[in-house]
């Protein structure tokens, strides 16, 4: 065999790990089985560059210089050609890893290389003639092996047309039992000559319809009854009912200004865990019998957000998420309830993960999890801690999640202006939207086969609010039926951008402020919701986070006036927020690594490819401070405000206040044009409040009724209005429906068995 040393192929089949790839066609043989992948150029040039140096970190400079010379490549490209290597070996063994990504540096393949000669035909018809005592054996004649040829073409043809057959019978009883079952279980959208039958049957029912929003739903362990939280304007209470139609009952009585949350039911179906949040800021974890009754304390907990917890399968521990405040743990631990006593879970985990939502798998060996769900991720490993593994890569916003069953999740996932319900393969890692619109939060019965979640559908509007003054009216602003969010003020105080889904599909839309005739919508760019938009210092341009048709993220710099837009070369993996400088050829960038850490980057983008000059980890939001000059951001780990230098120099980073924004409210800040930061939360006594966070902790009451949305607001340049999004009309219900069948796998088909029979009959 041939040396890999050499830039020319020795020959054209290359032999990795367990796999052959043959240049010329780009296909990827797996060993021992029929599966044939074919891969991009680009994809088999990164190959022979970490085939001719197997075992050795190549980096990403070398990668550009010799897959892509003499062009200005991002890094997206090298991502998406290794992203496609990876699919294709991990099907030849999924245990072994085959290129392995060093950190800020590049790749190595881990697995044997080899050239392989080319298979010559004497291979393939046989070997030497077996020899017997008295010499060979006499080979057949000519005519002899005709007829053998013959004889198995004639097989194989019968083999053909009987597979073909079959695959055709099934076809047809699959169509028919799924004409069946549309017409058991629902009315078909079609026509009948020229009458139209009705409208399609959802697959779930609303089992509630207050004007009260519910949410939080968990099923009992035989799917006939759920329990969620009901929320007012300012509190929120435990109810129970039958999943199908009856009235929801109180599940226990909460005394005066407290809160009840986060329902779960035990395994056994007897008795259900809570939170109950006081006014104080106090919090515990109770035990209530099913059938009400006075709970009992199962621990205390602090009155931050994102607490989670769970039952263990033998219903005698209490599985809790990253925990923050007087009670903090860093990572996931079991309380027993009979002895109070505290357990963690040792298990690999950053320094600024925050693991949410615990869940043991139903056969109890797999704990799965969301990792920083503001921005996260689903994992899972073995429930004694072992083999953690990311099972997806979008850093999104997780809105809650369930198991199906030993190897299948759902989970909750905001998606431009709603929220979708996505079912997971645990071990493919194969997402499959379900369908559902605006729905999250889901929870699967144990036994019953049933899945209930919250369906919200609400409309969001713009409003300018002044402030320092009480008796001021809100204004609202473009108005629509749509969801309205993120309106984000020029320096100039003229100018709007904001995003919408009010043309049907969600984009972002640009206006003059009074004046509803300049709205338009910037064509062709699809916008992310989990970072606010930031404008240029001379009102010009916007920085957008987004994705391309792909699902690739980048920014984008918009000229919203003149509807033009570009994607910028940042020199990152995955970018989620970036701000301008006061100098123009300095940007700062919100990224997340190679290693899925948050961190905060300074770029020149007057170099090609962009210089990074300084980094900062840790780091969920920026923005800038002009008349401090400073920069005001976030982090996941904790809750809390920060400023840093420019430069981001480590030694000027200093805690600005120590507990808001809450980590899952790291959006809801914006800084004034005199420096000063406002923060939008919920008040114990107000729906949407604003306060200050490092002036002169002044408070205003923006509206004592409607929510806002929590994933950006803004200051006007002169401090006296916020542009913030209200909700003006909820209905937060609870739904259930059967749990979907897995789809059929299919056993025979036309394209899997055409290309065997050609081989065998060639």
């Amino acid at each position: 065999m041939s040396s890999l040393d050499t830039q020319t192929p020795a020959t054209d089949r290359l032999r990795v790990g367990d796999c052959v790839v043959v240049l010329s066609s780009r296909e990827v043989h797996t060993l021992n089985t029929h599966k044939v992948h074919r891969i991009t150029p680009k994809s088999v040039g990164v190959l022979l560059v970490l085939a001719r140096r197997a075992g050795q970190v190549v980096t990403r400079d070398e990668l550009f210089a010799e897959v892509w010379p003499d062009t200005l490549p991002t890094n997206d490209v090298l991502t998406q050609a290794v992203t496609q290597l990876r699919k294709v070996f991990a099907g030849a063994d999924e245990a072994t890893p085959y290129i392995e990504t060093i950190a800020k540096t590049g790749y190595r393949l881990l697995v044997p290389v080899a050239w392989e000669q080319e298979p010559q035909a004497t291979e393939l018809q046989g070997l030497e003639e077996p020899a017997t005592a008295t010499g060979p054996i006499p080979a057949p004649s000519v005519s002899a092996r005709s007829t053998q040829r013959r004889v198995r073409r004639y097989v194989l043809w019968i083999i053909g047309v009987g597979l073909l057959l079959s695959t055709v019978l099934m076809a047809w009883l699959l169509w028919r039992n799924a004409a069946a079952s549309d017409a058991v279980d629902g009315v078909a959208n079609a026509t009948s000559g020229s009458r139209v039958l009705g409208s399609p049957q959802r697959p779930y029912r609303l089992i509630t319809s207050t004007a009260a929003y519910e949410t939080q739903p968990n099923l009992s362990p035989d799917g006939s009854l759920v329990v969620f939280a009901r929320e007012d304007a300012t509190r929120s209470s435990l109810w129970i009912q039958s999943t199908g139609t009856a009235t929801a009952s109180r599940l226990v009585p909460a005394p005066e200004g407290t809160s009840d949350r986060f329902p779960v039911w035990s395994p056994n179906g007897r008795q259900i865990a809570f939170a109950r949040f006081h006014p104080d800021g106090a919090c515990e974890v109770l035990l209530v019998s099913a059938t009400g009754g006075n709970p009992r304390r199962a621990t205390r907990c602090d009155g931050t957000d994102m607490l989670s917890f769970d039952w263990s399968n033998d219903g005698r521990q209490l599985l809790f998420g990253s925990m923050t405040g007087r009670y903090a743990s860093a990572g996931m631990r079991l309380l027993e309830l009979d002895s109070g006593r505290w357990t963690s879970i040792a298990y690999a985990k950053g320094v600024d993960d925050f693991d949410y939502a615990p869940r043991y798998s139903p056969d109890g060996k797999q704990i799965g999890f969301v990792r920083n769900p503001q921005v996260g991720d689903m994992w899972v490993m073995d429930a004694d801690g072992r083999n953690a593994r990311r099972l997806t890569n979008d850093a999104a916003e997780i809105r809650g999640w369930t198991w199906l069953g030993p190897g299948e999740m759902v989970f909750g996932r905001r998606v431009d202006s709603e929220s979708r319900l996505y079912q997971l393969d645990v071990g493919s890692g194969v997402l499959r939207d379900m369908g559902l619109d605006d729905a999250q939060s889901p929870a699967a019965s144990r036994h019953g086969g049933n899945l209930a979640f919250t369906r919200d559908q609400p409309q969001v509007a713009l409003f300018k609010v002044p402030l320092g003054s009480a008796d001021a009216a809100p204004q609202r602003l473009f108005a629509s039926s749509a969801r309205d969010g993120q309106p984000m003020i020029a320096p100039d105080g003229k100018q709007l951008a904001f995003t919408s889904d009010r043309s049907g599909a969600f984009a972002v839309w640009w206006g003059r402020v009074g004046q509803p005739d300049t709205l338009q919508m910037i064509e062709g760019l699809r916008p992310e919701a989990r970072q606010p938009m930031t404008w240029s210092a001379d009102s010009r341009s916007l920085l957008v986070s987004g994705r391309d048709s792909e699902g690739v993220p980048g920014i984008y710099e918009v000229v919203p006036e003149e509807g033009h837009w570009k994607r910028l070369p940042v020199p990152v993996n995955e970018p989620l927020q970036a701000i301008y400088g006061p100098q123009a050829d300095r940007l700062w960038v919100i990224e997340r690594d190679d290693a899925q850490r948050m961190q905060l980057s300074l770029f020149d983008r007057t170099q090609t490819p962009w210089k990074r000059l300084a980094t900062l980890e840790g780091a969920s939001q920026v923005h800038f401070d002009v008349t401090g000059n400073r920069l005001l951001f976030t982090r996941l780990a904790s809750g809390g405000l920060w400023q840093v230098a420019p430069d981001l120099a480590a030694a000027s980073v200093k805690p600005v206040q120590a507990e808001v924004p809450s980590r899952w409210r790291y959006r809801s800040w914006a800084v004034a044009a005199n420096g000063a930061v406002e923060y939008l939360h919920i008040g114990t006594t107000c729906t949407s409040q604003l306060s200050s966070i490092d002036g002169d902790g002044a408070s205003q009451c923006l509206d004592d009724q409607r929510f806002s949305s929590g994933n950006g607001f803004s200051l006007s340049p002169s401090g006296d209005a916020a542009y913030v999004a209200f909700v003006v009309a909820d209905g937060g219900d609870i739904g259930v429906m059967r749990i979907p069948a897995r789809p059929p796998r299919r056993l025979i088909g036309v394209a899997k068995w055409l290309p065997w029979l050609g081989k065998l009959l060639s």
